[in-house]
C-alpha cells in the first residue's frame, strides 16, 4: 500500500488533512472509497483509544486492489470556528464527503465510475444522503448504521446507561432522560426558528436533529437502485442487531443488489466484542484490536462485483 498525504477542501474555510491509500499497482484505474465518520469529532483513522478502523479498512482494501480517502472530521480540526455558527449534518459532514469524492475522480489513477462511501454509525445513516446530495457514488457501505432518527438512537442509549447498577448514576440518567425526551416532543411540527435557538446540550440545537431527521438512510436508498451492503457486529451496544439491523432487513429486503452481514462475535467497531454493556465501552475499546480479513474480504468483495 501507498500513502500520499491530501488536502479535502484545500482553500475553503475548512481545510482538512487527509490520506489517499493506494494499492501497490495502480497501472490500470483502480475502485476507491471515501469513509464517512460516526458521530462526534474525529481523527482520519476514526481512533477511539486503541482502535482505528479507518486506518484497518484502508489497509486492507488495499490489498485487494481498492483505494481510498480518510480525512479528519470537520469537528476534530475546526470545533472553535464551527460554534460560531448553526451547524447541521451538511456542514459537519456532508459537504466534506461530496469533496472527498471529487478529489477521486480528478485523479487519473482511480476508475471515475466506481468510487464507492464506507459510512460507520452516523456515517452510515448520512451515507445515502451524502450520495443524493452530490457523493454520486457507485454503491454504498453502511457498518453499524441504522434507519431510526438520530434522536432515537440518543434517548434510547440514555435508557441504557440508566440500567446501571449505581445507584446514583441511575437517578441522574433518568433524570437527563426525561429532560431530553421531553425537548424532542413535537420536534418536526417545531417552526425552524424556534428548534434553531433551542439548544439540546452544548452548542447542538435541535434544529440538528430535526433537519437530520427528515428523511432516514432507508427512505434514502428506497429511492435509487445502487447497490448497497448493510453490515452489523452482534456485540453492538449502540447499535442493536435485533433492533437497527433488523429493522434494515424489514424495510430493504426486497431492495435490489441490498445485501446483509450480521458477525455474532464483534463489535460496534467490527472488532471481537467483549461486554453488551454500554457502560463499558471505554474498557472495551481500550485493547488494541483490528478489524479481520472477513470484515474486509466482505467489503471488498461487494465492491468488486459491480464494475
Amino acid at each position: 500500500m501507498k500513502g500520499e498525504n491530501i488536502i479535502i477542501g484545500e482553500g475553503t474555510e475548512y481545510p482538512l488533512k487527509g490520506i489517499l491509500a493506494l494499492p501497490d499497482n495502480t497501472d490500470e484505474k483502480v475502485p476507491a472509497v471515501v469513509f464517512v465518520h460516526g458521530s462526534g469529532a474525529s481523527n482520519m483513522d476514526e481512533q477511539i483509544y486503541k482502535l482505528t478502523p479507518f486506518k484497518d479498512l484502508a489497509i486492507g482494501l488495499a490489498a485487494h486492489g481498492i483505494a481510498s480517502v480518510r480525512y479528519d472530521k470537520r469537528t476534530y480540526v475546526h470545533a472553535r470556528k464551527m460554534r460560531k455558527t448553526l451547524v447541521t449534518v451538511k456542514e459537519e459532514t456532508i459537504e466534506d464527503a461530496v469533496l472527498a469524492a471529487d478529489l477521486l475522480r480528478r485523479d487519473a489513477r482511480i476508475d471515475p465510475d466506481r468510487i464507492w462511501i464506507v459510512g460507520h454509525s452516523m456515517g452510515a445513516m448520512l451515507a445515502p444522503r451524502i450520495d443524493a446530495e452530490g457523493g454520486n457514488f457507485r454503491g454504498m457501505v453502511l457498518m453499524a448504521g441504522t434507519p431510526l432518527n438520530l434522536e432515537d438512537i440518543v434517548v434510547r442509549q440514555l435508557k441504557q446507561t440508566g440500567d446501571s447498577k449505581n445507584i446514583l448514576l441511575k437517578a441522574v440518567v433518568r433524570l437527563e432522560d426525561k429532560i431530553f425526551s421531553k425537548k424532542f416532543d413535537g420536534l418536526y411540527e417545531m417552526p425552524d426558528e424556534e428548534a434553531k435557538k433551542k439548544k439540546f446540550a452544548g452548542g447542538m440545537t435541535l434544529y440538528y436533529f430535526k433537519e437530520m431527521g427528515q428523511k432516514n438512510a432507508a427512505e434514502y436508498l428506497l429511492e435509487t437502485d445502487k447497490p448497497a451492503l448493510i453490515m452489523q457486529g452482534g456485540m453492538d451496544f449502540q447499535v442493536l442487531p435485533d433492533v437497527d439491523f433488523a429493522r434494515f432487513k424489514e424495510l430493504l429486503g426486497e431492495r435490489k443488489d441490498t445485501e446483509f452481514r450480521l458477525y455474532p462475535e464483534l463489535s460496534h467497531l467490527f472488532v471481537k466484542g467483549t461486554t453488551t454493556d454500554i457502560l463499558k465501552a471505554s474498557n472495551e475499546y481500550k485493547k488494541e484490536q483490528h478489524i479481520g480479513p472477513d470484515v474486509i474480504g466482505d467489503i471488498a468483495d461487494f465492491i468488486l462485483r459491480f464494475n
